[in-house]
């Protein structure tokens, strides 16, 4: 168990007690994220022996690099993107590919197929990473897709009028906005499963 002033660090602390062979600062790490990578693991639907594979590749990386992480206060980010790539590594392997449409991405999870996936850390994940991979589509695709979803939803009349485009160039455009999103999304290994 991870002593109480360790609890009270975080992870530049936990990263730099690590790098000097600290087992309580190691261990602090492996409580903090463990959760996020299984979740990263099971939203790429690896199985139980995969994901815990997927999960030990990435503490090992980490062991491997920790004297190279730049910055301590993104470890976070750091074991998500190398978890997401070990999943993809995977994936390839047995030659399967994650389920993606992007339109489903945003529907409510049910957290029947698995009682002790924490359903909402499973979300966040996900949509963060959505937000992110977002925030690399053009600005005009940006700007539609956020009038498109808010609630309620504009008339196309309304979404001319505001962003000022001919109201015949929504859709098409709104089409080839969420086919950007989708390859971005594939790219970064968002997947609409989080069972």
């Amino acid at each position: 168990m991870v002593s109480d002033d360790v609890v009270d660090d975080g992870p530049r602390e936990w990263l730099a007690g690590a790098v000097a062979g600290d087992r309580t600062a190691w261990d602090a790490l492996v409580d903090r994220y463990t959760g996020m990578l299984w979740s990263i693991a099971r939203a790429h639907r690896l199985g139980d022996h995969d994901a815990g594979d997927v999960i030990q590749t990435t503490w090992l990386r980490l062991l491997d690099n920790l004297e190279r992480i730049d910055d301590p206060d993104r470890i976070g980010g750091w074991l998500a993107t190398t978890a997401r790539r070990e999943c993809l590594h995977v994936l390839r392997r047995t030659k399967r590919e994650p389920a993606l449409d992007v339109v489903e991405l945003l529907a409510p999870v049910s957290s029947q197929d698995d009682p002790d996936v924490d359903v909402g850390v499973l979300r966040d994940e996900r949509d963060s990473l959505l937000w992110t991979v977002f925030d690399t589509l053009s600005d005009a695709c940006r700007r539609l897709l956020r009038v498109m979803i808010a609630d309620p939803a504009p008339s196309y009349a309304e979404i001319s009028e505001a962003l000022d485009m001919p109201i015949g160039s929504i859709g098409p455009t709104r089409q080839r906005c969420l086919a950007a999103l989708r390859v971005q999304a594939v790219a970064a290994g968002i997947t609409m499963d989080l069972g």
